[in-house]
C-alpha cells in the first residue's frame, strides 16, 4: 500500500504540514518555509508527494519523492 501524500496548508496563524487522509494529526509552523522545509523531508522518506497550498488553498507547487512515472528511484 502507497503512503499518504504529504501537505503543506495554511492554518489560522501560520502553515501545518499533514498527512493525507490524518486529520488532526499536524505539525505547525509560523514560517511557510520551515513547514516546506519539514513536509519535503517527511516527503522524501515516504518516498510520497508534497503539495504546497497557498493561503487560498490553491495547490502551489506539487513534488514527487519515489512515486513518479519513470522515477528510478522509487
Amino acid at each position: 500500500m502507497p503512503g499518504k501524500n504529504i501537505h503543506v496548508v495554511p492554518t489560522y496563524n501560520g502553515w501545518a504540514v499533514e498527512a493525507e487522509g490524518r486529520s488532526g494529526s499536524q505539525q505547525r509552523f509560523t514560517s511557510m518555509a520551515h513547514a516546506i522545509a519539514t513536509g519535503r523531508e517527511k516527503a522524501r522518506r515516504a518516498k510520497v508527494e508534497l503539495l504546497i497550498h497557498g493561503r487560498d488553498h490553491q495547490i502551489l507547487e506539487r513534488n514527487a519523492f519515489g512515486n513518479a512515472p519513470g522515477d528510478l528511484d522509487g
